[in-house]
């Protein structure tokens, strides 16, 4: 069953009264509220930023890492 609720000064808060046994072992997944920030705003000082790197580094990027040959 999932119930939906709120946390208050630190404690979960249910919208609903509910008839749980005592000690009944719960899960709680938290819903975010505000709007996830975009990954290039989290990296937008590091974007472009790395230097001395091959051109074709995307393509080959087996052959870098791993030592594959070039394809």
């Amino acid at each position: 069953m999932t119930y939906r609720g709120y946390i208050k000064n630190g404690s979960v808060v249910l919208d609903e009264p509910v008839d749980l046994p005592e000690g009944a072992e719960v899960t709680v997944d938290l819903t975010p509220t505000e709007p996830a920030v975009p990954l290039a705003e989290l990296l937008k000082d590091v974007i472009g930023k790395a230097t001395g790197l091959p051109p074709d580094g995307s393509a080959q990027k087996r052959h870098y890492l791993y030592g594959h040959p070039k394809s």
